[in-house]
């Protein structure tokens, strides 16, 4: 295959039920369904850590967080691991991004060679309060996440459009200049990441009064493992909500912003064709990680439910074929060798030491239920670490000092019912804790972790950021809007 060039869009907290390519029949995604009819998608896609900061770090870097020690939103990717910018970058290739990436700054060494209006974290340090967890904290209090929803305009919704309208003029530079190596570029867009603020006529496509209660609701009786429960208490976001109506309204609002940022996401494809760009341009699209929507009593993501660890990923571009569902397990740590076995860059030692394999290879091989997909959570208000392995028709969550989960998640997708104490799934229970442990200690990997961390909040103690309330998402760059292409 010849090399083409790279479009990467990457949105922030999409759980992948809700795209009608996936078979959702009320949620309005047409640009993301043309995507998907035209290319191949990949039913059980995972991300290597639900939560934002260590995913991306995984996904530049091709690496979990236990072998690279971007634990949490506090300690982000900067630029000490090699990426596949910087493979990029060597061999000679334009490696730009427009939007957010949620790096340590934008000063470190990523690959990129410009960063146009981009997201990190905020001072380089984060919410460093975040990082305490060694002991944790018996509650952070109250939650600001949703003290906003509904209707409005907010800086996020703001700053996709501003970074949607950039990235279409940086492929209308390509067209009337082309290089003559292939180009990658990383389109980071927040959306439907809270705050779950969208613009009216977003929320108008979804009436409250068809929105459906969550599943598993802790006040009708559902008791949580107790890892989840102690970590849902830390910071809990439902007991904002508080109501039925505005639980409703929330799921409302992130349907909403899912509509919005298709729209987006339109733009940029109607922009390869219009240019012919799409011809030798390979298109990629993926979230960090998934959203619980209110299941289980719990919101945003951070755990392995399928809500939050699964991701949408779909691949469109020169030998893809078009309309396929691809059933193997894979994960975003994928996408390194991908990027690279898409540009022509071959892979050097170093490389073949990842634990990814291009989607490239996997989209044109059979269904392999074999394949072992892996995650892991070192990060806001778990009081241990947690793994997840996922292989055949199994899933299984191990949390350091507590009872595993087992799910079947072909007779049970939506994770209903814990097998894991059942007798008849005591075997398989075995297998998957060996197998985990084969590939690391989780009780070393656990005391790495808050080593690191404690380490890193003494770093930090005097930083005002520790003294704060309960920040909650990364602002996005001051004057973004009045930025414009070079």
């Amino acid at each position: 295959m010849e090399p083409s060039n790279v479009l990467f869009i990457f949105s922030d907290e999409h759980d992948p039920r809700y795209l009608g390519a996936n078979g959702c029949d009320f949620i309005r995604t047409p640009n993301l369904d043309q995507l998907a009819a035209g290319g191949t998608s990949f039913d059980r896609a995972y991300t290597p850590c639900p939560i934002c900061v260590p995913a991306r770090a995984s996904v530049m870097t091709g690496r979990y967080a236990h072998e690279t020690g971007y634990w949490d939103n506090c300690i982000a990717y900067d630029g000490r691991v090699r990426s596949w910018a910087h493979r990029l970058q060597g061999a000679g290739m334009r490696v730009e991004s427009v939007g957010k990436l949620h790096f340590q700054n934008a000063t470190v060494p990523a690959g990129f060679d410009k960063q146009y209006h981009p997201m990190h974290i905020t001072d380089g340090v984060g919410p460093i309060w975040a990082a305490v967890r060694d002991p944790l904290p018996e509650s952070r209090g109250h939650s600001p996440l949703f003290d906003k929803i509904g209707e409005g305009l907010s800086n996020y919704n703001r700053y996709d459009q501003a970074t949607a309208d950039l990235a279409v003029s940086w492929l209308r530079e390509r067209h009337r200049h082309p290089d003559e190596k292939p180009w990658v570029l990383n389109v980071g867009l927040v959306a439907p990441h809270m705050p779950l603020i969208v613009p009216q006529r977003y929320l108008d496509l979804y009436p409250i009064d068809t929105i459906k209660l969550p599943k598993l609701m802790p006040q009708d009786g559902y008791l949580r493992h107790p890892w989840i429960d102690r970590k849902a208490k830390f910071w809990d976001h439902d007991a904002t909500l508080g109501t039925d109506d505005q639980r409703r309204l929330a799921i409302a609002c992130y349907f909403g912003l899912i509509t919005y940022l298709d729209d987006q996401i339109g733009r940029l494809l109607r922009e390869l064709d219009a240019t012919g760009l799409a011809a030798n341009t390979l298109v990629i699209y993926a979230s960090d990680h998934g959203d619980n929507l209110g299941a289980r009593g719990l919101w945003n993501k951070d755990n392995f439910y399928r809500e939050s660890v699964n991701v949408p990923l779909i691949l469109r571009g020169p030998g893809i074929e078009a309309g396929r569902r691809c059933a193997t397990n894979v994960n975003l740590v994928d996408l390194y060798p991908t990027i690279l076995a898409a540009t022509g860059v071959p892979q050097d030692q170093e490389d073949k030491t990842l634990p990814g394999r291009s989607l490239l290879d996997i989209a044109r091989e059979a269904d392999d239920p074999d394949r072992v997909a892996f995650s892991e959570y070192h990060a806001i208000g778990s009081p241990s670490a947690a793994f997840m392995l996922a292989r055949g028709r199994y899933k299984y969550h191990h949390y350091v000092g507590q009872a595993a989960e087992l799910f079947d998640i072909e007779a049970d997708p939506d994770e209903l019912h814990d097998l894991a104490s059942s007798r008849d799934h005591g075997q398989v229970v075995a297998e998957f804790e060996a197998r985990l442990r084969s590939m690391l200690s989780p009780e070393a990997v656990d005391r790495q972790a808050k080593d690191d961390q404690n380490a890193f909040v003494e770093r930090n103690r005097t930083s005002a950021e520790l003294a704060l309330g309960n920040v909650g998402a990364t602002p996005p760059p001051e004057h973004f809007d009045t930025l414009q292409t070079t």
